[in-house]
């Protein structure tokens, strides 16, 4: 470990090459299995018990069983992505955003493929701001316990 020549500066470590893709791969596998986890919680708790023709018919009942349980766990995931991502790469925030942001970035590109010509304009529309707002969420609250 090398430090910078001032007092004060930050602590600059030489972990060899190939160090930052590695504490990417973490970031991203954290957050693969934190989102694959919550979506799995998400649809055998929430949806095996209240997601029925009659409450998904509305749109306050699509948002309350499928909108906020998704942005939660993509808020999640990107949390855990973050608390993963270890210093120094994590106080460069292009590395950090590209750590925390790939997995949900990626699994929204796959389900927006999969779901292919049954999409409606509401369902990509809702997804893109289930996507932001997770997202947002859960980098703030990365950032919030860094400064603690």
């Amino acid at each position: 470990m090398t430090r910078y020549d001032h007092p004060g500066a930050p602590a600059r470590y030489d972990d060899g090459r190939g160090a930052g893709f590695l504490a990417l791969t973490k970031a991203w596998a954290a957050g693969i299995v934190v989102l694959l986890f919550t979506e799995y919680v998400q649809v055998t708790l929430v949806w095996e018990q209240f997601g029925t023709e009659d409450r998904t018919a509305s749109f306050a009942g699509r948002l309350l069983l499928i909108h906020l349980p998704n942005a939660l766990c993509v808020a999640l995931a990107v949390w855990a992505a973050g608390r993963l991502h270890r210093p120094p790469y994590r106080h460069r925030t292009v590395r950090h955003l590209l750590a925390v942001l790939a997995v949900p970035l990626a699994a929204q590109a796959l389900n927006l493929t999969l779901q292919g010509p049954e999409l409606a304009a509401e369902g990509v529309l809702m997804s893109s701001a289930v996507l932001a707002l997770g997202c947002v969420a859960g980098w703030a609250a990365d950032r919030l316990q860094e400064e603690d």
